[in-house]
């Protein structure tokens, strides 16, 4: 392992990462709650305030993955419509199989400038979190309780709330509704059985009635949905963890433009479409796994250097107060100050480490999960 590698993987830089992280996130919520002042008056002025400031702190995640670990993000498509990129609204259809491919999805939305105004379909519980969810709350992110009865209604009105937003968006979606696991996909292909469905063998079933909602509330707003299928080369088993400690992927994204006329209105039709959707998906991860490429013509669209900058001025603004307490600490000579300080750190360090679990796969949602189900009653 060469020097930069070394420093990559020390407990050290990653505090300061999330230091900084945390730091930034606090400062923008606390303008962002000021904002709302703004909202009576000039609602699409507000908007545009949040994009950028919600885009201070997701940029930070998109910079690990693309400045810190190097990680390799190559894109499939077709030339016409990777034209189409970034200039218009769409719903981003995404797998679900791996820890890092929110990540990926973010940086997609990077790539071509839309990651501030990016949506996603969120739970409920992610609203009162610090950081991330009260920046998604100004951000007019959907959330839902995964209560199909008490969600419909306001997951429309949502989606509904976005028909008129000024910034072009991107709405991304896992379908699947849980990340990918073997228990999750017996049980899920045990239910595609008893509905007389086609059986997939690397996704679950799609869930259809949030993709019907989305697609009934966006359309004449929304341009195309952007079938995303992702994966990783040489078997490779991506982890935030692994992102944090520098390590360098290689990722494969497949994209099709596929215009929303051609999508069914009627919400059984359009259930019957995504799940054939699916099968292509499936399809094409199984091409990947035999021959490893996608079809469409292989992109390398270029990272564009504001994550890191943003990054650089978030920690250089915030390096001053950290350096200025632990000089004050050191010459204070306690042996008090020293320990809450040491404590401090602890405790940072098992919080930093709770929030990277909460996206292992075997960790995650239960979604589909019969076995864990019944041992949860």
């Amino acid at each position: 392992m060469n020097l930069v590698g070394f420093l990559k993987s020390q407990f050290l830089c990653h505090l300061f990462i999330s230091y900084v992280f945390i730091g930034t996130g606090l400062i923008v919520n606390f303008i962002q709650l000021f904002t709302l002042l703004i909202w009576p008056f000039n609602k699409q002025l507000y908007r545009k305030i949040n994009c950028r400031l919600a885009y201070c702190i997701s940029s930070q995640l998109v910079m690990l993955l693309e400045w810190w670990s190097g990680t390799e993000c190559t894109l499939y498509s077709d030339l016409e419509n990777y034209s189409q990129y970034g200039k218009e609204n769409a719903i981003v259809v995404l797998n679900h199989n791996f820890e890092i491919d929110f990540l990926c999805g973010w940086n997609f939305c990077e790539r071509f400038g839309v990651l501030g105004s990016s949506k996603v379909l969120a739970k409920k519980e992610l609203s009162y979190v610090p950081v991330i969810g009260w920046m998604w709350y100004f951000l007019e992110i959907v959330f839902c309780k995964r209560k199909w009865e008490e969600d419909r209604k306001t997951v429309m009105q949502g989606l509904y709330n976005l028909r008129d937003y000024p910034e072009h968006f991107w709405f991304l979606i896992h379908c699947e509704g849980t990340r990918f696991t073997e228990k999750k996909h017996e049980f899920s292909m045990q239910i595609a059985e008893a509905k007389g469905l086609p059986k997939l063998k690397h996704h679950l079933l799609p869930r259809t009635k949030g993709f019907a909602i989305t697609v009934q509330s966006l359309r004449n707003v929304v341009s195309a949905v952007y079938d995303s299928t992702l994966n990783f080369r040489n078997n490779e088993n991506p982890t935030l963890l692994g992102v944090l400690n520098g390590k360098k992927y290689h990722a494969d994204l497949y994209v099709r433009r596929i215009p929303l006329e051609d999508i069914p209105e009627d919400e059984q039709e359009c259930a019957n479409w995504l799940h054939k959707l699916y099968q292509e998906k499936d399809s094409f991860q199984e091409e990947y796994s035999k021959t490893g490429t996608y079809p469409g013509i292989a992109v390398a669209a270029p990272r564009r250097p504001w994550t890191l900058l943003n990054w650089i001025f978030w920690a250089s603004l915030l390096s001053y107060p950290l350096f200025k307490v632990l000089v004050n600490m050191i010459n204070s000579g306690s042996y008090f100050t020293l320990s809450i300080f040491a404590l401090l750190m602890v405790i940072v360090s098992v919080g930093v480490r709770r929030m990277i679990g909460v996206t292992e796969i075997d960790r995650g949602s239960t979604y589909g999960d019969h076995e864990k189900k019944q041992k949860q009653k």
